[in-house]
């Protein structure tokens, strides 16, 4: 009896378990579903994207300094300052 019982209560929880499953599935198959799922993937590749360019603008950044200061010394001396125009003399 106590057997017939355990099967009874594993059963039913089982059955609970499957119809849930099917529930989400069912919801997941609807329009709305299906759209909720691609405004979860589009809200990922928008983070990914956001990320990429702040790590390539990054990079760009310590590209920008190394040159400037690997060329800028040099440069300095044979051109004048951004917005001067150079005198005879200078």
């Amino acid at each position: 009896m106590i057997r017939r019982l355990l099967y009874l209560a594993a059963g039913a929880a089982l059955g609970g378990y499957a119809v849930h499953r099917v529930h989400q599935a069912r919801r997941a198959l609807t329009p709305g579903g299906i759209a909720e799922r691609v405004e979860d993937r589009v809200g990922e590749y928008k983070g990914a994207l956001r990320e990429l360019n702040e790590d390539l603008a990054e990079a760009v950044r310590e590209q920008e300094e190394e040159l400037l200061r690997t060329y800028a010394p040099r440069r300095s001396r044979a051109l004048p300052p951004a917005g001067r125009r150079a005198l005879p003399g200078d």
